[in-house]
């Protein structure tokens, strides 16, 4: 198989705990790969929550209850398993401070990151799920992008309407695809697994893509 075509796409969601872990667990399977040159890492963007007002800066226990109608006990719980997760993953976590968000302009940033994208996307997730920042706010936005090594007046870019039909794109790829839940990880457009799958389970896919199982 030609390494042109050994890609991996990832959907993702900023909001998504479960993304932020997968998305570690997959970089370190990946880290390990002696061919992980070969490998183009594409990611893709999903909204959980579309309708999300933009800033509303509810605290995200708050919006959990209110979109799954579910008790606070619970959402409790499935945060709680999370940061167990992500406390074995290696990664902080603090649902405490985590503000509820709508994803969409986060998105857009990625798709405008160009070679930046990978220190975005850990800008956005350590903003969003460690440090409490409101990550629909377009000024933090552009914060996170200074600090990732972009250049030039993002605020600026982030008020016109660029990136915004390849953030839709992805979506309607996932809607293509049948993609109802994130991490999502797509191999050659041939072979997927869903959810932050243990590492071994991201290598085996990986294998997959490179033409070695």
């Amino acid at each position: 198989m030609s390494d042109l075509s050994a890609q991996i796409e990832i959907f993702s969601d900023i909001a998504c705990p479960w993304c932020y872990i997968g998305r570690a667990r997959f970089a370190r399977a990946l880290a390990r790969l002696d061919r992980h040159d070969e490998i183009t890492v594409i990611p893709r963007a999903y909204q959980l929550a579309p309708d999300s007002p933009v800033g509303a800066g509810r605290p995200e226990l708050d919006a959990l209850v209110a979109s799954r109608g579910i008790s606070p006990d619970h959402a409790r719980g499935m945060f709680a398993s999370a940061a167990d997760a992500a406390e074995a993953a290696g990664l902080p976590i603090d649902f405490e401070t985590t503000i509820s968000a709508n994803t969409f302009d986060a998105h857009r940033l990625v798709a405008m990151a160009g070679e930046h994208q990978t220190q975005v996307l850990d800008g956005l997730f350590r903003a969003h799920f460690v440090e409490g920042r409101v990550v629909d706010d377009r000024d933090v936005l552009a914060d996170i992008a200074a600090e990732s090594g972009m250049t030039g007046d993002i605020r600026a870019r982030l008020n016109t309407d660029e990136a915004a039909d390849e953030v839709r794109a992805d979506l309607a790829l996932a809607g293509a695809m049948g993609v109802t839940g994130v991490p999502f990880f797509v191999a050659n457009r041939q072979a997927a697994v869903s959810g932050a799958q243990p590492e071994d389970v991201f290598a085996q896919l990986l294998h997959y893509a490179l033409g070695d199982g």
